[in-house]
């Protein structure tokens, strides 16, 4: 599964960034199983710390974790007036759900993750991450976040999905269907954020994706943050609202520099938010033309 050599870890072929490959350099290998959904490998580096890999893909290393993390949660926290109650889908390793209880408005989070495996490993070789799993606010269950919103219609104010690339247990996450359902589970007005890839390894996905989502909501953005240990150094996010109103690239909630600093935020700022969907000619040419197309 993985290519080890020399010391060095470096990620399998994937057909979503041909003829890419991160690698890092290993100390120990802390942890390795094959869980009831894919392959669970946990390492120790030279230059990123703790790092997990799933089927042979770097999800988050102890360096730049806190980019995505604070990202996939903020961009969409702050879009939102009032986040009272959010779902996590996804987001095992606890980053999530230790940025979203940050956020002065949330009241209660439902976090739904497939594999205990994820869970006992981010405890055990993750606690900087892990801590989010068992915040008071949080809720953890273990199991398939689609039909746990087919018994939660209307009641959620954002739902964040924190999932793997499409590929394995988190394929059907990018799928039309799914963000059919997330709208059944939102609150009126309520938002969604989800990972969606980078626009320099695999434009056409990211156009899909974001297509989808445009379909289920009144308005729908692409946006993009910097973390080195993902092919291209580049991760996006696709956004949907209900509410026709919504500015995805004006944040609702603006943070003080006090506040910024209480909540031990290192990337996110509203400077930050905004930037993030300032996007390079080529991909938002190929966005715009594949929204029109679908008008």
């Amino acid at each position: 599964m993985n290519a080890f050599k020399e010391g060095w870890f470096s990620e399998i072929n994937n057909d979503l960034w041909p003829g890419i490959s991160v690698s890092l350099q290993v100390d120990h290998v802390l942890h390795q199983e094959k869980s009831q959904y894919q392959d669970i490998l946990v390492l120790d580096t030279k230059s990123h710390g703790k790092t997990l890999v799933l089927d042979g893909i770097i999800q988050c290393t102890e360096r730049d974790e806190f980019a995505y993390q604070e990202m996939i949660s903020l961009l969409a926290l702050c879009s939102h007036p009032n986040p009272k109650d959010v779902l996590i889908v996804g987001g095992g390793d606890g980053g999530v759900s230790r940025e979203v209880v940050k956020h002065p408005n949330v009241e209660r989070v439902n976090q739904v993750e497939i594999d205990p495996g994820v869970l006992n490993v981010a405890r055990t070789y993750l606690p900087f991450m892990a801590q989010g799993l068992d915040h008071p606010k949080v809720t953890l269950h273990v199991g398939d976040g689609f039909e746990f919103m087919k018994k939660h219609c209307g009641q959620f104010d954002v739902i964040i999905t924190d999932s793997s690339d499409p590929v394995g247990p988190a394929e059907c996450l990018f799928q039309q269907s799914y963000f059919e359902l997330m709208k059944t589970a939102l609150k009126p007005n309520g938002l969604i954020c989800s990972q969606a890839g980078t626009s320099w390894a695999n434009l056409g996905h990211v156009a899909r994706t974001l297509s989808h989502c445009e379909s289920y909501y009144a308005v729908a953005a692409y946006g993009v943050a910097s973390v080195p240990t993902y092919p291209t150094g580049q991760i996006g996010f696709v956004l949907g609202s209900l509410n026709p109103e919504t500015k995805f690239d004006e944040p609702v909630k603006i943070f003080t520099e006090e506040e910024l600093d209480e909540m031990k935020l290192r990337y996110y700022n509203d400077k930050v938010h905004r930037a993030a969907f300032v996007l390079p000619r080529f991909a938002e040419k190929i966005l715009k033309k594949s929204s029109a197309m679908k008008k």
